[in-house]
């Protein structure tokens, strides 16, 4: 049987109490296919690292459902198979890039022959073996997401979420991630990723999402929502534009 890598069914989800009270998720239902890349897009306190965060059960919904690889967050344990970047990954600043991945391989159940092999060539594959026993603390930005990336990589999950994977990164650091979910979908994978760069959406996503003040204002085929001549951009901005018109209207 073939089910969804990742289901969001009616998931509500509010912040504060009484009159403070702050709407973050409304109703919210997406369904991500196993072995897609979707990108997930909205502007600023849209509600989409709120969403991550409900899928991780870092939070919990007032209402809905959240499945990944048919396990019932919350109710299920699941995190073995997915890997989490976040956009400002911690570290604990006094290990080494091998240290770091010789934890997360730890507590993911790898045994110690399985980390041996995979963390070289992992940090080869981010270009940090030159920094593979470097403590973290003096690692740049761009090192640390390349690391965040090994990270989540490191136990060869079925699902990967990333929150905003480009952030800091160089033109260099950005082509090696973008190559790198190129692969992770030519494997099977299923790779769900958030950003506010659109033109590495348009280059890498089967599917988009968009969500604006909580509430999903499009979710389906890339190319079914870019009209002929049209840049996703444009499109993007026109949908949000069309749905502050339609609020302020009532």
């Amino acid at each position: 049987m073939t089910f969804p890598a990742i289901e969001i069914i009616g998931v509500s989800k509010s912040f504060g109490a009484g009159r403070k009270k702050n709407r973050a998720i409304c109703d919210l239902s997406l369904s991500i296919a196993q072995g897609e890349v979707f990108g997930f897009l909205g502007p600023n306190g849209a509600g989409k690292s709120t969403t991550i965060k409900l899928l991780l059960h870092f939070l919990r919904p007032d209402s809905g459902v959240l499945r990944v690889m048919g396990h019932t967050v919350g109710k299920e344990e699941f995190r073995n198979q997915i890997g989490y970047l976040s956009e400002f990954p911690f570290f604990y600043d006094h290990l080494t890039a091998r240290e770091t991945l010789l934890l997360s391989g730890r507590l993911s159940g790898m045994s110690s022959q399985a980390l041996r092999e995979r963390v070289p060539l992992l940090l080869a594959r981010m270009n940090l073996s030159e920094a593979i026993d470097r403590r973290v603390s003096g690692f740049s930005k761009g090192m640390k997401q390349r690391l965040g990336m090994a990270n989540a990589l490191i136990h060869d999950p079925q699902v990967l979420i990333f929150d905003e994977p480009m952030s800091g990164l160089d033109p260099l650091g950005r082509h090696l991630i973008k190559n790198i979910i190129i692969e992770l979908r030519g494997q099977g994978r299923t790779v769900f990723f958030s950003s506010h760069i659109l033109s590495d959406i348009e280059d890498l996503c089967d599917r988009i999402g968009i969500v604006h003040q909580g509430c999903l204002l499009y979710a389906g085929g890339l190319q079914d929502f870019l009209p002929a001549g049209s840049s996703l951009e444009e499109r993007f901005v026109g949908i949000i534009k069309e749905r502050d018109h339609a609020a302020n209207s009532f």
